[in-house]
């Protein structure tokens, strides 16, 4: 039996939910069947595939939470959650719409203007519009609040100049959305002076470069902005206000369920393989069952939260620092407990989890770096 009929119910679980649920994994079931693709983990950020995520706008399951208006759904964020869930749990190729879907999507709603939202939420919700990220920077990785990108004032607009670097999907995405200073640094106020851009990015000024894993993967890029040209309509919220909303951005990039999911299908086939007495099932899966079951509620209640439009930084901080940890320990034990008992279609799983295993703590924020997040959100010195 998969560990996805294995895991609690959550606040997130209703019969509706269940009803979505059951759709999500017939439609799986159908893509498995038809070869459409195969199960990998960490899929939901190299997994890049366009004709996966058009069936699923097909389904109306991307912009889900999109009022009808701009072409979504209007459902909630926790019908929302069960979809990924399900998705994620399935190894499922979706890192076309990710990140478009999961943070570019709440950010517009948030804090777009009329015009932007009208362009790109029905764009994202039809699967015909991609995103990255423009945090991180060279020397810049988890410490936002030290980016070097300037952003200057132009007739009409903007031009930015910096590097970012790290950008998953940028050779592929149409645009992202950039931090750059539009003030100088003022030591006593770093987390000031910081704006945020919608920057074309196959435009003019804009280099992207390949950044290839030492597995021979590529999905990560630096982008080299050279004098690239913003329209004042695509300054994204208020110049000044960078911090802030990214600040809020990083919530829903933090605690969604790929932060304990990307390794999932991984421990499914682990499990299938102890059940058929092919390795001993031993208690540390039990006690990975238990870590996963446990992060499924706290990521549901995060869902819950961000759906109230309640603050949920800390708590997104502490899923993702316990989500990745758990992550990173799944590939490990799948990849030390199966030896010479596994299958190709498994052993190909497991080598991916253990390849891809040191970036799990690292993107997103390293977790060193959001344990202090969290200690400050605790009121500890």
């Amino acid at each position: 039996m998969a560990l996805s009929r294995l895991v609690p119910p959550s606040s997130v679980d209703a019969p509706q939910t269940d009803t979505l649920r059951a759709e999500v994994r017939e439609f799986l079931a159908q893509q498995r069947a038809a070869g459409a693709y195969t199960p990998s983990p960490d899929a939901w950020l190299s997994g890049w595939d366009e004709k996966f995520t058009a069936a699923l706008a097909e389904r109306g399951w991307l912009g889900m939470t999109v009022p009808v208006a701009y072409g979504g759904q209007g459902r909630s964020f926790s019908e929302r959650f069960v979809v990924t869930e399900e998705l994620l749990a399935a190894g499922a190729p979706v890192a076309a719409h990710w990140i478009a879907d999961r943070q570019i999507v709440p950010s517009l709603l948030k804090y777009g203007t009329e015009r932007q939202k009208s362009e790109f939420l029905p764009q994202i919700a039809r699967g015909r519009c991609f995103f990255g990220i423009g945090m991180s920077e060279p020397d810049s990785g988890s410490d936002l609040a030290s980016v070097r990108t300037r952003a200057e004032r132009v007739d009409g607009g903007w031009s930015l100049t910096g590097t970012k670097v790290w950008t998953s999907g940028a050779h592929l995405a149409h645009a992202f959305i950039a931090l750059a200073r539009t003030e100088p640094v003022d030591p006593a106020h770093r987390h000031a002076g910081l704006s945020q851009f919608i920057v074309d990015l196959r435009g003019p000024g804009v280099d992207i470069r390949p950044i290839v894993s030492m597995n021979g993967a590529h999905h990560f890029n630096e982008v080299i902005l050279d004098g690239a040209f913003v329209p004042d309509d695509m300054v994204f919220g208020t110049i000044g206000d960078g911090w802030e909303q990214v600040t809020s951005e990083l919530a829903f990039e933090r605690s969604g369920p790929e932060r304990f999911l990307s390794t999932f299908v991984l421990l499914d086939a682990c499990a299938e393989t102890a059940a058929g007495q092919r390795i001993p099932p031993g208690e540390d899966l039990g006690r990975l069952v238990a870590r996963v079951a446990g992060l499924h509620q706290m990521s549901s209640a995060v869902a819950g939260a961000l759906e109230r439009g309640e603050s949920a930084d800390v708590a997104a901080a502490v899923v993702k620092v316990l989500g990745t940890a758990t992550e990173g320990d799944i590939a490990e034990f799948a990849h030390l407990a199966v030896e010479d008992a596994a299958d190709d279609e498994y052993s190909a799983m497991s080598d991916a989890a253990v390849d891809q295993r040191p970036g799990f703590t690292l993107r997103g924020g390293t977790n060193e770096v959001l344990r202090g997040v969290i200690a400050r959100g605790l009121g500890i010195r």
